[in-house]
């Protein structure tokens, strides 16, 4: 997948400012398509035009509008794939600022915002195959901001990695931020926990 994850955070920026326009792949089948948009740490990224092309024709100009010194370079890259893999030329823009960045600074919440958060964190814990997870994780991140993700996840009792997939929840509702190290509850996650009724431990 074109992601935060392969979209460095160096060539997302390279998107935001323009410098970086494309970006090559070798897919089985295209894992995006024009049109859709996903989140980097520079802010969201639109995907325009996606194309299969012959990787022996790429030019150095392209391959530094895809961040790369040259197209020898991104041609050892992409190598690292089968060759038998079709190779994608992907045209991006940068579409704007990541949403979740304002949405976690709006810490002016009326009840209807409260009650919106509620229900969104009732789903979640519905949905959730381990409990309830909701409040205690906000709880624990309010108390403990910038600690390990692997220790806030052992106090919880928790796996580290289906901890991160919850936090990562809890960042799309602007509900916290995070940071090298650690997260913290954001002004808006804030003001809800001195907001809601809910209780911090479930049980």
């Amino acid at each position: 997948m074109l992601n935060a994850v392969l979209l460095p955070p160096k060539v997302a920026h390279g998107v935001a400012d323009g410098s970086v326009t494309l970006a090559f792949r070798r897919w089985r089948t295209p894992d995006v398509r024009p049109g859709s948009t996903f989140t980097t740490v520079a802010g969201v990224v639109r995907v325009v035009e996606v194309e299969v092309v012959d990787p022996a024709a790429i030019t150095d100009e392209e391959a530094r509008a895809a961040g790369w010194p040259g197209a020898a370079r991104l041609r050892k890259q992409l190598d690292k794939v089968d060759a038998s893999v079709p190779t994608y030329r992907v045209l991006l823009v940068w579409a704007g600022p990541d949403p979740r960045v304002a949405l976690r600074e709006e810490a002016d919440l009326t009840d209807a915002d409260v009650a919106a958060i509620d229900a969104r964190l009732e789903r979640l814990d519905r949905a959730s195959t381990h409990g309830a997870w909701t409040m205690a994780t906000l709880d624990v991140i309010r108390r403990r901001p910038h600690t390990r993700a692997p220790d806030l996840a052992a106090e919880l009792g928790r796996e580290r990695d289906p901890f991160k997939i919850d936090v990562r929840k809890l960042k799309g509702l602007g509900l916290t931020r995070s940071f090298e190290v650690g997260y913290e509850v954001s002004p808006r996650g804030r003001a809800y926990l001195e907001r809601t009724t809910r209780p911090l431990d479930p049980t």
